[in-house]
């Protein structure tokens, strides 16, 4: 437990704009190990959010452009610069020049327009999602950012330095996967035990949402050949926005 809470308090601090006290002990050299309870977190918040909109009268289509405009404010932005620049990256034929590329502060027309892209997609499928809407969002955003604990585990690291290197350091094999595996499948048992006809659709998500954060982290490895910081936002971001849309085809 010494080791624990400062270690959380680390990875909220640095995966989130959500203050805390200055005296509170902090340590950021394991963070991703958090960083799907962070995801669940957020996706709780959210889910708040989401039930206070829905008080005051708000359309659907209108709290899930909030929520989803929440989502990125609660993170800073964090991940979606990711996917910004790893699409920039993308653009570029030369391999050797990608890294340069994603490294530039400018945002380039293919970041510009995956950014777009992304952001519509997670509107669009949040505002066809009905049902368990809560659910769904903590699954999302938990999944996504266990697909980023993955990428940091099994692949290689493309630079010497820079702001996801410390995170592959620190990261220990099986545990820290384990943890967040076993918080979002818990999750998923919460669910199927306050909704047991369901159940067939907890299964489902947890199980195609655990395969796609693994496929997506494996599809930035395959283009790039490994990971960097910027690849790890935009395997959160991606699995996200795809687990909203598979939840967007369900129907009660």
């Amino acid at each position: 437990m010494k080791t624990a809470i400062p270690s959380l308090l680390g990875a909220i601090i640095f995966y989130t704009i959500i203050p805390l006290p200055d005296h509170w002990p902090k340590n950021f050299q394991a963070i991703a190990r958090w960083s799907p309870i962070i995801g669940l977190g957020i996706g709780a918040l959210l889910a708040i959010i989401d039930i206070l909109f829905n008080w005051i009268g708000f359309p659907i289509t209108v709290r899930s452009a909030l929520i989803i405009g929440f989502g990125i404010y609660f993170t800073g932005g964090l991940h979606l610069d990711g996917v910004m620049d790893s699409a920039d990256g993308l653009a570029v034929t030369d391999s050797e020049k990608r890294l340069e590329v994603m490294q530039d502060s400018v945002t380039g027309a293919f970041g510009v327009m995956a950014g777009t892209m992304l952001i519509l997609l997670k509107i669009v499928a949040l505002s066809a999602i009905v049902d368990h809407r809560c659910w769904g969002l903590m699954m999302a955003y938990g999944w996504g950012r266990w697909g980023q604990v993955n990428a940091i585990a099994f692949y290689p690291y493309l630079k010497p330095t820079g702001k996801g290197a410390f995170h592959k350091q620190y990261m220990k094999v099986p545990q820290d996967i384990l943890g967040g595996f076993i918080a979002l499948w818990g999750m998923t048992g919460v669910f199927i035990l306050f909704y047991p006809d369901q159940w067939r659709l907890g299964l489902t998500v947890a199980g195609i949402g655990m395969a796609i954060a693994l496929g997506v982290a494996a599809w930035f490895h395959h283009r790039f050949g490994g990971h960097t910081g910027d690849t790890y936002g935009a395997v959160v971001e991606w699995t996200e926005t795809l687990i909203l849309c598979l939840l967007s085809i369900h129907r009660p």
